[in-house]
This record gives C-alpha cells, sequence and structure tokens, in this order.
C-alpha cells in the first residue's frame, strides 16, 4: 500500500502591482464620487492576481475657478498633459484614471477601472524593491529591480511621496460647502536621472527635501515606478514596505 501525504494548498501567487492613476481635482463637482473609488481601491484591493498601487494626482485646471485645491501640483498637470500624447489632446479631464499607463477611463467608472487593472495585471511586469528613510526634513529614497523584463524601449524611473486620510473643507467653487477626504495624495514627484534599463542595474535614487511638519509622517508612503518612454506604458511598480526613520 503507497501512502499519500495529505494534499498541500499551493500558495497563491503573488499579486502584480497595478498602478492606478486619478487625475482629479477639489474644483471639480464630478471628482469626488473618483476619489472615494480611488480610496475603495486602496483599502478592499478588489481586483483578483493584482495589488492596486493608487496616485492621487491634484491637477491645476481649476485652481482659477473658484477654489485653489490645496494639494494641486503643477507636475500633476504636467504629466496629464503627457498622457495626451498616447490617449489623444481630447482626452485630457477630470475625473481620468490612468491604469498602468496603458489604459484611460473615466475615474469614477468603477466597472471600467476594475477591467483595466485586470487586464494590465495580466501583461509581463518586472519587479521592484523599493526602500525610503526620513533623515528628518527630507526623505531618500532608492529602488532596485528585482526581476527584470523585456521592455523593448527605454525605461524612466519616478518616485512619489503620497498622504493618504487627507481631509479638506471645501469653502468655494463647484464642491463649496463639502468636506472632502483624500488617500493617496501626490504631495511630490521626482523622475531619475538618466534612462532605468529593462534588466536589473544599479539603483535609482531621489532625495525630496524640505518636508513640510504638516504632512502627517505616520500617513507618507513612497512609491516608485518604472514607465515605457515611447508607449508610457509602467513596466514595475512597488510601495516601500515603511518610511525608516
Amino acid at each position: 500500500m503507497t501512502l499519500l501525504a495529505s494534499a498541500q494548498p499551493l500558495p497563491a501567487p503573488a499579486r502584480v502591482p497595478v498602478v492606478v492613476e486619478l487625475f482629479t481635482s477639489e474644483g471639480c463637482s464630478s471628482c469626488p464620487p473618483a476619489d472615494a473609488l480611488l480610496s475603495k481601491l486602496l483599502s478592499d484591493q478588489p481586483v483578483a492576481g493584482a495589488q492596486i498601487v493608487p496616485l492621487g494626482l491634484h491637477v491645476t485646471y481649476w485652481d482659477q475657478q473658484g477654489w485653489k485645491d490645496p494639494a494641486s501640483l503643477e507636475d500633476a498637470t504636467r504629466r496629464q498633459q503627457d498622457y495626451s500624447r498616447v490617449f489623444g489632446p481630447d482626452r485630457v479631464y477630470t475625473p481620468q484614471a490612468v491604469v498602468d499607463g496603458g489604459a484611460e477611463t473615466v475615474g469614477s467608472d468603477e466597472n471600467a477601472v476594475r477591467r483595466a487593472i485586470a487586464k494590465a495585471a495580466a501583461l509581463p511586469h518586472a519587479q521592484l524593491s523599493v526602500t525610503a528613510t526620513d533623515t528628518g526634513g527630507r526623505i531618500v529614497a532608492s529602488a532596485v529591480v528585482t526581476k527584470p523584463v523585456i521592455a523593448n524601449e527605454r525605461l524612466h524611473g519616478t518616485f512619489f511621496i503620497t498622504e493618504d486620510a487627507i481631509t479638506s473643507v471645501v469653502k468655494r467653487g463647484e464642491n463649496g460647502g463639502r468636506t472632502l477626504r483624500h488617500d493617496a495624495v501626490v504631495r511630490r514627484m521626482s523622475i531619475t536621472t538618466g534612462d532605468q534599463p529593462a534588466a536589473s542595474g544599479p539603483p535609482m535614487a531621489a532625495v525630496f527635501s524640505g518636508i513640510p511638519a504638516e504632512w502627517r509622517r505616520d500617513r507618507l508612503h513612497v512609491v516608485a515606478i518604472l514607465q515605457g518612454e515611447k508607449t508610457r506604458r509602467i513596466w514595475a511598480a512597488a510601495m516601500a514596505p515603511e518610511i525608516r526613520h
């Protein structure tokens, strides 16, 4: 008689990091539902096989329409306009979700966003390992490729500092009188100098100086991505597990 060991469940495959960039503004009345969806994607991680990496990018277009979004960034506006090279000049609007740099849709359309995430997670990705350290007034971040991928294009690295659980009382504009809550708000961006190769190589790094005291250190995160120069596809992404002190 042959004795068989009891069956053991196979470990679940690792989730693939998929970046969801939401171009939004507190001055836009259509944006709060999209902001809420971004928070839901972060907390629930509802797409099988995907580790959703959210980035809330508050653009500046609405800042002259009665309410200046305190989280708005010129870098966010430039980043959205850069995507128009891929999606077309008529595809610059709020709220807009861009998934892994390869698909865009209305940021409040949960079904469309989830479909795009699932599709992106099925594509080949490299793997990144990210570390971040708060040295007192500045954050130093580093990322290395731990599993390369053949990308067939030059890749650039970008670091983001994000902050969760931001509450804002909007006093004027289309959302006047509302209290809005945001997660994964991009506070700073830093594009690394030089091209990043598709294969593993030396670390890419960024230094963020002059970190404001009002940013909640326990709610900050550092995200790094590798993005195609031509296609704008995001080939790899990761969040530092913590910001060390």
